[in-house]
């Protein structure tokens, strides 16, 4: 019976990561239902980029108070990964604090993790009332309601929970220390949580036991919940963040992707020597649909910057089509992609790993074309997102599949286009004409 715990624990641990790499297979396949894109170069400059954004949070902080809030969150939960250690191990071994050993640096380590303890839950607090009581605007826009909302609101709760429960351990822990209970080792120091323990000085050593264990057992259960959470949080960004970043645009923001096959067919258009009338070799493969129309149709990075969107909205305060009222969102861009591949591996999941056809696609079924055409391709959007995320590819790939295989571009540019091919100008007057107006009196 005295191994019982252990069991349970070990029991509990394997279910809780062994969900999680279920969870993560399945991010894996879906991000790689898109297209293939080889992003192999430049390597010293991906890895600067990774450092500087996902680990040093230089973007975040453009943003002073949401920054510092955040970067207040962030090192807090990576460094609070190393109690969550010694949490497991003693889970696993039956110990208690199996890192005392390390002497005056644990006690710096429980005392540093304190002190980030008490102010995560400052931010989580301040984060709170931003989003519920002063109500920032990008936090309210249409594409936020329902689950957005809550899972906004919810990540705040399970966060204060766990740093409390993180804190409740501590001072039962600490109380028991000073009643010189069984098994419980002097070792660490508490400057937070004894402030807490003289809510407990008139409690009994087995009452006392009994307040920290479940907490412990809480803490350790929350921390296995939020790792599995995270797949259907915006949160996922935790995990993706490095990669994402790794990945990152490095050519300039003002450069767009050609299509090889339109290239090819405009050399050859060029070239004086080419016969327009032979005949296409046996081995040339058939050329790929124009633009996107479904998330098959996106590279995978495209995809990986859908699940690793964090909802924070601020690409869209800074679009100038969404801030004069156009139906155009760029965070919305990057939520419909991922419900759409949500979607779209679901019914994979249910055809026993093949996609059937559901008569949906990305666009017109969740994203629209006036949305499309409403951007002004400012890349506003790509440099406000402070995890390297790239809405306006997505939103040019979908333009060039609606202009290039359906024909379905705006009247005006149509008629641009119409104008570039017959008179070498977007305006409708022929070469000869062009100069009229400087002898106009």
């Amino acid at each position: 019976m005295q191994y019982l715990p252990n069991i349970i624990f070990i029991i509990l641990l394997i279910v809780g990561v062994g969900f999680f790499v279920k969870n993560i297979s399945k991010l894996r396949r879906n991000i790689f239902l898109g297209k293939e894109a080889s992003l192999t170069d430049n390597k010293p400059q991906r890895w600067k980029n990774m450092a500087k954004i996902a680990l040093g949070q230089s973007k975040m902080v453009v943003r002073p108070i949401a920054g510092a809030l955040h970067i207040i969150v962030y090192i807090g939960f990576v460094i609070i990964n190393i109690e969550v250690l010694e949490i497991i191990l003693d889970g696993i071994f039956g110990t208690h604090r199996l890192f005392a050993v390390l002497g005056p640096v644990y006690s710096f380590l429980i005392g540093s993790f304190e002190i980030l303890a008490f102010l995560v839950i400052v931010a989580v607090v301040i984060f709170w009332i931003r989003r519920n009581v002063i109500k920032l605007k990008r936090f309210f826009k249409p594409e936020m309601e329902g689950w957005p909302k809550k899972d906004g609101n919810l990540i705040l709760y399970i966060e204060l929970v766990l740093m409390l429960l993180f804190l409740t351990m501590n001072a039962a822990d600490y109380q028991l220390q000073q009643m010189g209970a069984d098994h419980y080792v002097a070792a660490g120091s508490f400057p937070i949580s004894s402030f807490i323990a003289p809510i407990f000085e008139n409690v009994s050593v087995s009452t006392l036991i009994i307040i920290e264990r479940t907490a412990w057992w809480a803490h350790i259960a929350g921390i296995l919940f939020f790792l599995n959470y995270l797949y259907y949080s915006k949160h996922l960004h935790i995990l993706l963040a490095f990669p994402n970043t790794y990945y990152g645009k490095l050519t300039p923001k003002g450069q767009f992707r050609n299509l090889q096959s339109v290239t090819d067919e405009v050399r050859m258009m060029m070239d004086p020597d080419a016969d327009p009338y032979a005949e296409p070799a046996e081995d040339v493969a058939v050329p790929d649909k124009f633009g996107a129309s479904d998330v098959q149709d996106l590279s995978w990075v495209q995809l990986m910057n859908a699940y690793t969107c964090t909802e924070c909205g601020r690409c869209t305060s800074e679009c100038p089509a969404n801030q004069t009222g156009k139906k155009l969102s760029p965070r919305k861009i990057m939520m419909d992609t991922r419900d759409r591949l949500e979607e779209v591996g679901k019914i994979i999941d249910e055809n026993n790993g093949e996609f059937k056809d559901d008569g949906k696609q990305l666009l017109n079924d969740y994203i629209s074309p006036e949305e499309l055409w409403a951007c002004t391709s400012c890349n506003a959007c790509v440099e406000a997102c402070p995890i390297s995320i790239d809405p306006l590819s997505i939103i040019m790939d979908m333009r060039q599949y609606l202009v290039m295989e359906q024909s379905a571009a705006p009247t005006d540019l149509n008629n641009m286009m119409g104008n570039i091919e017959n008179n070498g100008a977007p305006w409708p007057f022929n070469q000869m004409d062009r100069l009229n107006w400087s002898k106009e009196s």
